[in-house]
């Protein structure tokens, strides 16, 4: 798995929203009887997988509104976070995923509802 390290470009990138950066496994080129698949049948399948990159701030939260419109207020955005982190395995649908290639790598951005599950290395309780 690429790691995110400071000499590495990948640090300079920003994803926005619910959207999570992944760098797609290499798929199977075989199926489970031995026979070879075409690069056409692999792309087209309809879950993937792949190490999450990098991922959004999440979800923006709307700002309460006070009865007090007199006073000064900050325009913060808060957002609720993403389940994904950076690390994860996810398996997301293909039909959402927006492919890209950036400093020679193969990578996919998907919304968070695409994702449908997470492999963590650690426990989560």
């Amino acid at each position: 798995m690429m790691e995110i390290t400071p000499d590495n470009k990948l640090r300079r990138l920003i994803v926005v929203g619910d959207r999570v950066l992944i760098r797609p496994k290499s798929p199977s080129d075989r199926t489970s009887s031995g026979l070879y698949l075409p690069p056409t049948v692999q792309e087209k399948e309809q879950v993937q997988s792949g190490y999450v990159i990098k991922v959004g701030p999440g979800y923006p939260i709307p700002v309460p509104t006070d009865d007090e419109p007199w006073k000064e207020t900050e325009e913060r955005v808060k957002y609720m976070p993403l389940q994904a982190q950076e690390g994860d395995l996810a398996l997301y649908l293909q039909r959402n995923a927006i492919e890209l290639e950036y400093e020679g790598e193969h990578y996919v951005i998907v919304p968070q509802a695409s994702i449908l599950m997470l492999e963590r290395s650690e426990p989560l309780y």
